[in-house]
């Protein structure tokens, strides 16, 4: 049958960035308690197109995430993205994949589990030889208001809102391991469960710890940079504010100085 997208183009113009976007998939990722856990993937792959050919295989595209569906993790997502590149037969190739991953967490008091679900994405590039992966993960959290609180007789306003951290991939982690420093930077964690006794401890627990936004950010920060696996990252915090008609906001990245 005749190759369509094989043939010249006579526009001679490259394009950075050709294939598929927001199809939904089926997915295992690495869980540290279970191994193993099923998601739903919102996926994105492309590939550079040269200017010689007039369009890129679709299909392929799918072809090689179903793949991989069944297994993807940190060390199987750079094989996941040369299968692409190889298969497509392009230059450089570009993956980008965000999923909900869920936690189980026991209330602070009651103990009474409850799943927690966090935002993930695998961020990543082949372009000849450079390659890069950046995993996102998304956390919510409450803050209290240090302010409100100085300046009040009673109470301080306090809100949810969430910490974004995006870590350029380097060596080995989990997930948890970053949702658990983040929930560890706030004024107190986010539940989906929670009894009488543990909104308790909770709102005393964020009212002895307020925290800015700015705040927030410089604890994550500061905790990343005191681990070796992370090298360059950005932490961006948002607070959705109770007595506000706006959100507060903060944001920071740390790449390594040039030597």
């Amino acid at each position: 049958m005749k190759d369509v997208q094989n043939e010249p183009d006579h526009r001679k113009i490259d394009l950075t960035r050709v294939g598929i976007k927001g199809i939904k998939y089926p997915m295992n990722v690495l869980d540290r308690t279970n191994k193993t856990q099923a998601t739903v993937a919102t996926v994105n792959m492309y590939v550079h197109l040269p200017h010689r050919f007039k369009g890129t295989h679709m299909s392929r595209f799918v072809e090689v995430l179903n793949d991989y569906c069944d297994d993807l993790n940190l060390n199987t997502f750079f094989e996941m993205l040369d299968k692409i590149k190889k298969s497509l037969d392009a230059p450089a190739a570009n993956l980008e994949i965000s999923f909900p991953y869920f936690v189980k967490k026991r209330a602070p008091v009651s103990h009474v589990p409850s799943m927690m679900e966090y935002t993930c994405n695998y961020v990543g590039e082949i372009d000849g030889e450079d390659r890069s992966l950046h995993i996102g993960i998304s956390v919510p959290v409450c803050t209290l208001c240090p302010c409100s609180k100085e300046i009040s007789t009673h109470g301080a306003h306090n809100q949810r809102g969430n910490v974004s951290v995006t870590i350029l991939f380097k060596d080995f982690f989990w997930i948890e391991e970053v949702i658990e420093l983040v929930e560890d930077s706030a004024s107190s964690e986010v539940f989906a469960l929670l009894k009488r006794e543990d909104e308790k401890f909770i709102t005393e627990q964020a009212y002895n710890r307020p925290m800015f936004v700015e705040d927030v950010v410089r604890e994550v920060t500061d905790k990343l940079g005191k681990d070796a696996r992370f090298v360059e990252f950005s932490v961006e915090a948002e607070t959705f504010e109770s007595i506000h008609n706006h959100s507060a906001y903060a944001y920071t990245e740390v790449v390594p100085q040039p030597t």
